[in-house]
């Protein structure tokens, strides 16, 4: 019995699949999720101190999202990772640029670069209570430090992916290399560079309980810290599914302003 095209075309290597079948996998892989998790609480396979039922999550998180201090907690989150992500763009991407372009201001960026990404933001958390205190600035610059340097090598690789034949042509056509930058590298770039922007708004959100460790009293990641202490797992799911919430929200947004801004490249799903 031969199996229906569109069946067969579900399992072929990076083949378009029908958007109803797309959207049925991502619910089955969230149903799937929840029900290990309901399994693993009802026959209490972990102890409900430290897994929460699926339920007792849901009725905490309507308590905490109606409440105005949780909705401040998560309005002074949203801006320690929007500032962070913010300064690493404007600092990193003209960089990442550069260093994409010309081999002279690679080796002047990239390798130190390279260097320092592997080094692990926390570890920068006695320096930069010495040097910016335990106030707002500090908590951004975790947060910078974490996105910055893994931005500037992501974006000058999108740099260098840019087709050479449009550099030449536009030699060809009278360009000097200032226009061949700005008229061609630069429009060039901007789809990828957007798809890496919204990569790195993902991380800049996974340093986000990190930057709340410094002397932190407010924020998403603080409440976390704080339900640890007085074992509230409820409390901590509930923190951890508003931030993965909140990104998913901010990434849907980078993938809609992509397909509108640059509708002749691939946006993503």
């Amino acid at each position: 019995m031969k199996k229906s095209p569109t069946k067969a075309r579900l399992f072929l290597i990076r083949t378009d699949i029908p958007r109803k079948w797309y959207w049925i996998g991502t619910i089955l892989s969230f149903v799937f999720v929840l029900l290990v998790w309901q399994v693993m609480s009802s026959f209490h396979i972990v102890q409900t101190t430290f897994l929460p039922s699926p339920e007792f999550v849901f009725n905490t998180f309507i308590q905490l999202i109606t409440s105005t201090d949780y909705w401040a907690d998560i309005g002074i989150s949203f801006y320690r990772v929007f500032m962070g992500f913010l300064l690493a763009a404007i600092i990193g991407v003209p960089l990442g640029i550069l260093a994409g372009t010309f081999k002279i201001t690679e080796s002047l960026i990239i390798p130190l670069s390279e260097f320092i990404r592997y080094m692990p933001a926390p570890a920068f958390i006695p320096l930069i209570m010495v040097w910016a205190g335990i106030g707002e600035t500090a908590k951004i610059l975790i947060i910078f430090i974490g996105s910055f340097f893994q931005l500037i090598i992501m974006v000058a690789d999108d740099t260098k992916a840019v087709n050479e034949d449009l550099i030449h042509a536009s030699y060809t056509l009278g360009a000097n290399r200032r226009m061949a930058l700005i008229r061609v590298i630069l429009p060039a770039v901007l789809p990828r560079l957007f798809s890496t922007l919204r990569l790195i708004m993902g991380w800049a959100w996974t340093y986000l309980v990190v930057a709340e460790l410094v002397a932190a009293d407010s924020g998403l990641g603080y409440s976390i810290m704080k339900a640890q202490r007085f074992m509230n797992t409820d409390v901590i799911f509930v923190g951890i599914l508003v931030i993965g919430l909140l990104g998913l929200i901010i990434d849907r947004l980078f993938v809609v302003l992509n397909r509108v801004l640059f509708p002749w490249s691939e946006g993503g799903k």
